[in-house]
């Protein structure tokens, strides 16, 4: 897979008046996001970081020392490297690697690309985006991430199974 940036967490705003910030924290929560303390390719250095007990987190980075540098930091999204996260076993996938994939039916015929991943609570759900988009009708659709939808994929393109193409 690439080595795009993938996004662990988004700033959401200023937390008191030392400088701390809040955090909406992305993929898989606190702990993930305690494995780094570089982001944004060295840009920012966390220097704490704790959970806010309501699913976020607040932390404090090197030269944010007040609030209104707190602020300026407010839509900022924490990135780190592809290569900095842990390996993945047969079967695994970050979801950053997914979005962007092209789609084709397991019959070779494209179908568009995806543009989000999603969980419900069951499994991971692939939302694709016809491409073209139709005139008429639905121009996304879903397809759920197990074995009998989803053939398929590597670093380039996903395969589904043309029984769950929507028209």
């Amino acid at each position: 897979m690439s080595d795009k940036p993938v996004t662990l967490a988004a700033i959401t705003g200023a937390h008191g008046v030392t400088g701390e910030v809040r955090l909406k924290l992305l993929g898989d929560g606190l702990d993930a996001l305690k494995a780094h303390t570089s982001f944004n390719e060295g840009e920012l250095t966390l220097t704490k970081l704790r959970s806010d007990n309501k699913g976020g987190a607040i932390a404090r980075f090197d030269g944010v020392n007040d609030r209104s540098a707190a602020e300026k930091l407010r839509g900022t999204t924490l990135t780190v490297s592809r290569s900095s996260l842990p390996t993945l076993d047969e079967g695994e996938y970050y979801h950053a690697d997914l979005i962007g994939l092209a789609v084709v039916t397991d019959a070779g015929e494209p179908v568009g690309r995806v543009i989000a991943v999603e969980n419900f609570g069951a499994s991971d759900i692939i939302e694709i985006e016809k491409v073209p988009a139709p005139a008429k009708g639905v121009k996304t659709f879903m397809v759920p991430m197990t074995e009998q939808a989803v053939l398929e994929w590597d670093s380039d393109r996903l395969v589904i199974s043309v029984n769950f193409v929507e028209d």
